[in-house]
């Protein structure tokens, strides 16, 4: 066996998949003998923990990273990995409605953002964001989860919006980078894990 094909399979077994699991990603990695699936399996393993987050954020984080990517394998897999750090399925359930809700903000926020008219910020948006008021997760980490999408949906004016939030909420910029650390390597991984 091939230390790429060894490195892939660990990589699978990390994710919850089985050692024999391929898809057409994996396949071209293995077949090009490529060194980066040791880069992959050792970023991912990364997402695990943080100095500045804990193992439950981390996995929500992944979470809401994943059901933004609209990965399944991902999805399910941080789910259980939340459910081991005791996260409770309000917690989940708001991960995954932070993804949604942030894929609405991302679009509606960049059109305007992209225009550049003034008129696009004088019409009232009409669109419902409940689950911003009081989240169960707290404001500060609800809040650090949707910079994570803003910065994976590239909504400059959102990322700028939830890092002065953020800031403003007595976190710190290490945070906000972990958490977009994470959001990155959750991104990547989905690329070859789905």
């Amino acid at each position: 066996m091939s230390d790429v094909t060894e490195t892939i399979q660990e990589l699978l077994l990390t994710a919850g998949l089985d050692a024999g699991y391929r898809n057409e990603s994996l396949i071209l990695l293995e077949k090009g003998n490529s060194r980066y699936v040791r880069d992959l399996k050792l970023n991912f393993s990364s997402t695990f923990s943080s100095s500045h987050l804990n193992e439950k954020e981390c996995a929500l984080m992944a979470l809401s990273i994943a059901v933004n990517n609209n990965n399944a394998v991902l999805i399910n897999f941080f789910e259980q990995q939340a459910l081991a750090k005791e996260a409770t399925a309000e917690e989940i359930a708001e991960a995954v409605g932070c993804a949604s809700l942030l894929a609405l903000n991302n679009v509606f926020y960049r059109f305007r953002h992209f225009t550049g008219k003034e008129k696009y910020t004088q019409i009232p948006a009409r669109v419902r964001m409940q689950l911003m008021s009081s989240p169960v997760t707290g404001k500060e980490f609800f809040e650090l989860m949707s910079i994570a999408v803003s910065a994976v949906n590239g909504c400059e004016m959102c990322v700028n919006a939830h890092e002065q939030s953020i800031l403003g909420l007595g976190a710190s910029e290490e945070r906000i980078f972990d958490a977009v650390r994470i959001a990155s390597i959750i991104t990547s991984a989905g690329k070859v894990i789905y």
